[in-house]
């Protein structure tokens, strides 16, 4: 089994480190990340300047550019065969909810998954010291239920794991994505040099995290599955929008 990773931390990142280990057991690695943090990046392209490919000491390619980028130049450009799963990880932090929106993890899952192969984004839901053993074992395990048993659809599973001994985790859950409450409001301050400065905000806390969510799932001890669909399209409104044009 071929399998491509990426993340958004950086390719130094432990996450990734801890997952590449994991799943070198299940198949063949090839490791293409961004050569810094670019979380948030979301599904960004680098348009405006050519990509530079490297290789670190440790064999992992690295790219000027996003998590985005880092797949899209490895599906369409470095890699000789189309890989059978992209993973993306492991991310140090929660990709739950409106998360996914701004998550530079999802979106390298995500370009896989539009470049025609199964992904899966996996996150540790962790804020303080992190050991990401559990997180990594969840993904392996469920890159080896693929392989046992390929789902027939595309697919882009977001899977968010709790900060547990993997001993501790009760299980998975397949869940949708809550919602959290607006963000929190951006920070001012001034720099040494009299400059005024804005920090972006806090991510709003859960709001939407009743049973079924992710945000629940997690809280409550499970491994959190959420499949993604792409198609933003809303559905329901189609009939009222094109009644309020025709007025």
């Amino acid at each position: 089994m071929r399998i491509l990773l990426s993340n958004d931390d950086g390719y130094f990142a432990p996450g990734l480190q801890a997952l590449a280990g994991a799943l070198a057991e299940v198949g063949s690695v090839t490791v293409v990340a961004p050569e810094r943090d670019r979380s948030g990046a979301s599904n960004s392209l680098t348009l405006d300047r050519p990509l530079s490919l490297r290789k670190a000491a440790s064999g992992f390619h690295y790219v000027n550019g996003t998590p985005t980028d880092c797949v899209h130049l490895a599906v369409t450009g470095m890699l000789e065969e189309l890989p059978d799963m992209v993973v993306s990880g492991i991310n140090h932090g929660a990709n739950m909810g409106d998360d996914t929106i701004y998550s530079g993890t999802v979106a390298a899952a995500t370009e896989g998954f539009l470049l025609g192969v199964p992904a899966i984004a996996i996150s540790l839901v962790a804020k303080g010291a992190l050991d990401f053993s559990a997180a990594a074992r969840v993904a392996r395990e469920l890159v080896e239920r693929y392989q046992r048993d390929p789902v027939r659809q595309p697919t882009l599973l977001n899977v968010n794991v709790p900060d547990l001994p993997f001993d501790q985790i009760k299980g998975i859950r397949v869940t949708r994505l809550g919602k959290r409450h607006k963000a929190e409001p951006t920070v001012k301050s001034v720099t040494p040099r009299n400059e005024t400065v804005y920090w972006v905000g806090a991510a709003g806390a859960a709001q939407d995290a009743g049973e079924g969510t992710d945000f629940h799932a997690v809280a409550n001890g499970y491994v959190s599955v959420t499949p993604l669909q792409i198609d933003l399209t809303h559905v329901a409104q189609i009939a009222s929008i094109g009644d309020w044009l025709g007025r």
